[in-house]
């Protein structure tokens, strides 16, 4: 998943709590828990899975704790009945205040029984940890953003701003009906607000499951394809000439394997290795802290750049994952191609990155075009202070001492369609995961069950602020 906290690696080096004897569950945990149950066990993968009906008793839940039809919906896009998703609200007292967005997809990545120690649609409660598909991602968030307003409804509390939710569909793979796009072009209203939250960023563990720092995210590159071909007359293999698509096209990717975009930064990477500055010390935070005074400063960047997860954050990437060239073994090939994958710095333009492509493989023989659908890019939203705000307040409660981390994703998430409409999107879970990423888009995907109940105690108090905050 796109979703684990970026550079999560980096956070191991240093501990500032130490783990926690087990929570006795709660009465209002347990029901929570029967909530959290009854969707990691409806399959959601696109092959065999539905989201819809998984939206359905997430809906079926809002509305036997009070919510109204009229504030409860399960859209449906009818070219794809078993995609659908769940849009819901609490009406805020301001009319002149926006709504703030609780956004998590509920769809999961495949998962073969075979494969699994444990059945991968049943949850099992085992050593500490819940297991499942999408036992974290993310129907850990969707189940904690709908147990929030079941919470909040139950209550009696009346926010300020509305409280909208959005579960849905499609984030994890190109080929679904994609719920978060369709929100945002065609019921853009259903989710219109000041922020959103979302997945992207957490807390995470070191071995011994201590606490090193808590994340929170804000911007995630932008994943784009781009083409690199190469055409020739070709010929007889035994005439070979020097003017061969597959060399021209070989060169080139030389040149791209040497090359570097330049350092960037924003408010949260710059956030990012400020902070990871004092935390991991000696020469390497000592580079940190020049490379965020200086971004040009070569020797700093050398030294950062040494961990594969700090260089893709400093700038945008590009790669190249796949080949084809040729069309029989015994002629010259008459073309040659190449995907190149981009991760794209946020707020810089696709068109900017192929001709920064085209320039670096130096030849004009080699034409660089954009894989379609060519996806959004903007800028990444401010950490302002109303948006950090809450989160240090909150965290500092729970979790005495652990440093905020803040955060830019190098992977993707549903936030770039939100982004990209003018809805600035925050990844915030408040739930710490082990080094290894438990699991995630892997085999026996699991997350702590103190993480869980921490994590769903930790939003429901930030969304509280959030929602009565000016």
């Amino acid at each position: 998943m796109k979703k684990l906290l970026a550079a999560g690696a980096a956070l191991m080096m240093t501990s500032s709590a130490s783990a926690q004897p087990a929570q006795t569950v709660r009465a209002d945990q347990a029901a929570f828990r029967d909530l959290y149950r009854e969707l990691v066990e409806t399959n959601t993968t696109y092959s065999q899975g539905d989201c819809t009906a998984a939206a359905t008793k997430m809906a079926d839940r809002l509305k036997a704790a009070g919510y109204p039809e009229a504030d409860v919906k399960v859209f449906v896009e009818p070219s794809h009945p078993k995609e659908g998703g769940l849009v819901a609200v609490l009406h805020g007292t301001d009319p002149k205040a926006k709504a703030i967005l609780l956004l998590a997809h509920i769809d999961v990545v495949e998962a073969k029984r075979e494969d699994w120690r444990r059945d991968p649609f049943k949850l099992v409660e085992e050593n500490g940890y819940f297991y499942g598909r999408g036992a974290s991602d993310d129907k850990a968030m969707a189940s904690v953003f709908t147990d929030s307003l079941i919470r909040y409804r139950k209550e009696g509390f009346k926010p300020k701003r509305s409280i909208k939710l959005a579960l849905t569909c499609g984030e994890e793979t190109t080929k679904a009906f994609n719920g978060a796009d369709y929100l945002v072009q065609k019921e853009r209203g259903l989710i219109d607000a000041e922020f959103a939250l979302n997945e992207g960023a957490g807390g995470r563990l070191d071995a011994n499951g201590n606490r090193v720092a808590l994340g929170v995210q804000a911007g995630e590159k932008v994943y784009q394809d781009f083409t690199l071909e190469t055409t020739n007359p070709g010929g007889h293999s035994s005439r070979p000439v020097k003017d061969n698509a597959i060399y021209h096209l070989a060169d080139g990717l030389a040149r791209l394997r040497d090359f570097d975009f330049p350092v960037q930064f924003n408010d949260a990477t710059k956030l990012y290795f400020t902070r990871m500055a004092d935390l991991e010390g000696g020469e390497t935070g000592a580079a940190m802290k020049a490379l965020v005074a200086n971004p040009q400063d070569a020797k700093a960047e050398a030294i950062v750049s040494k961990d594969a997860s700090w260089h893709s954050m400093l700038r945008t990437t590009c790669v190249a994952t796949m080949l084809d060239g040729g069309h029989a073994p015994n002629a010259l090939p008459q073309r040659a191609r190449a995907n190149v994958n981009c991760r794209i710095f946020p707020g810089v333009p696709v068109e900017d990155v192929r001709q920064t492509l085209a320039k670096v493989v130096d030849d004009p023989k080699i034409s660089v075009s954009v894989v379609e659908p060519q996806s959004p890019t903007p800028p990444a939203p401010a950490l302002t202070k109303q948006i950090l705000g809450p989160v240090e307040t909150v965290s500092a409660k729970l979790w005495p001492g652990v440093p905020l981390i803040p955060t830019m994703s190098t992977g993707a998430t549903d936030g770039r369609y939100l982004n990209a409409a003018g809805i600035p999107t925050y990844g915030l879970s408040g739930m710490f995961g082990d080094p290894d990423g438990n699991g995630v888009h892997g085999l026996n995907e699991r997350i702590r069950v103190r993480s869980l109940h921490e994590g769903r105690d930790f939003l429901y108090e930030v969304v509280k602020i959030y929602a009565n905050a000016k």
